[in-house]
């Protein structure tokens, strides 16, 4: 028995998809890192061999190109593996290996009079990630890293005068505000949007709702009687292209009966019992629809002729063992027409003679199939 399959999809929520762009863009900070690393070896390395540089080989190649260049390149590497082995401690890792990667270009480079603004850089990088805590505490590192390079470097120290001191400090402090601000207005765009989203999900999964209701039989939960003809016309078309199909139609016998003795409501039951049958039956390539009243059609699909009359044969004899608690422990039987599609018939003459092979099946005796290869 072939079991119908159920496939669930779901669209990931907005924060859950702004977590995934948050971890690229600390792969990119990483990254970002490891080619400021390699920028600033090759201009210190250009600007020693070909502008005036005052220091010495040993001096330059040890002290200002190889030994920092080894320190940067080591923070960068713990924030790679921090971001693989630890990933909740990543965002904290990349602000930390910022700020002494900044600390020492500021450092190399003192004389060059604005290269203390790169430190407010990792202020506004840390915007990317909509957390004010992290703004304010990469506002803090980075201050922190400024206030150990004037204290304990003196050269740095020699090239700030008070008016710069004081002008950095202000600069920390606006940057830091205006970054707070920019992430609260982010926020309040991203809930806009993500109210939006989940609006528009829910009205597109109401939609989806009410397209299925119009497509299907409350009752059974089957499809209708205007989308079999919908999928009719569409298996005809495949067929006409080289893919034939089965039909297939199943009546209650003596349902007229059940509903006299026993009431409509006993005779809703048997329908959708009918019905379940059939769904637990077919394969999820097949179209089962109630067609009218107590009568079904299937649409049977990449199955040859003897494989579809298994197929309703096992409806019709699981239905004749079944007994029903509605009917007194009496079982349902059901008479079925079958017939595959072949060149050059019509949809209507198709109908006309599955529905033939039906009321034969009847007029028979009932509780059997009826087909064009075989009678049973």
């Amino acid at each position: 028995m072939k079991n119908k399959r159920n496939r669930y999809f779901s669209r990931p929520s907005f924060a859950a998809i702004e977590k995934q762009r948050q971890v690229q863009y600390v792969r990119w900070f990483i990254w970002t890192y490891w080619l400021v690393i390699g920028a600033h070896f090759f201009a210190q390395l250009f600007s020693y061999l070909f502008l005036p540089y005052e220091a010495s080989a040993n001096e330059f190649y040890l002290h200002i190109l190889l030994y920092p260049t080894l320190l940067m390149s080591g923070v960068t590497a713990c924030a790679h593996f921090i971001l693989f082995k630890a990933g909740r401690y990543s965002f904290y890792s990349i602000f930390f290996a910022g700020t002494i990667i900044s600390m020492i270009i500021v450092h190399l480079n003192m004389d060059i009079r604005i290269i203390a603004a790169i430190m407010l850089l990792p202020v506004f990088a840390s915007i990317l990630f909509f957390r004010l805590n992290m703004t304010w505490f990469t506002a803090v590192l980075q201050a922190a890293g400024f206030g150990a390079l004037y204290q304990w470097d003196a050269g740095f120290r020699s090239f700030v005068t008070a008016f710069d001191l004081i002008a950095i400090i202000l600069f920390f402090v606006l940057s830091t505000v205006a970054a707070s601000y920019i992430i609260i207005s982010g926020r309040d765009l991203v809930f806009d949007l993500e109210a939006a989203m989940i609006a528009q999900q829910q009205l597109l999964v109401e939609n989806t709702v009410m397209s299925q209701r119009s497509k299907t039989d409350a009752l059974t939960n089957l499809y209708n009687h205007m989308s079999f003809h919908e999928f009719y016309d569409k298996a005809m078309e495949f067929a006409d292209r080289g893919a034939p199909f089965h039909l297939a139609l199943i009546d209650i016998d003596n349902f007229k009966s059940i509903n006299d003795t026993f009431g409509h409501r006993v005779g809703d039951t048997i329908l959708a019992n009918v019905a379940r049958v059939i769904k637990d039956r077919i394969s999820p390539a097949d179209i089962a629809s109630r067609y009218g009243g107590e009568e079904f059609a299937l649409l049977l699909f990449e199955q040859s002729f003897e494989e579809a009359h298994t197929l309703v044969d096992g409806i019709r004899s699981e239905l004749a063992k079944s007994h029903h608690p509605e009917l007194d422990g009496r079982a349902v039987t059901v008479s079925v027409g079958l017939k595959s599609y072949a060149n050059p018939y019509t949809k209507e003459k198709l109908f006309e003679d599955v529905d033939a092979l039906l009321y034969q099946a009847k007029r028979t005796g009932k509780n059997k199939i009826a087909s064009v290869a075989l009678t049973v």
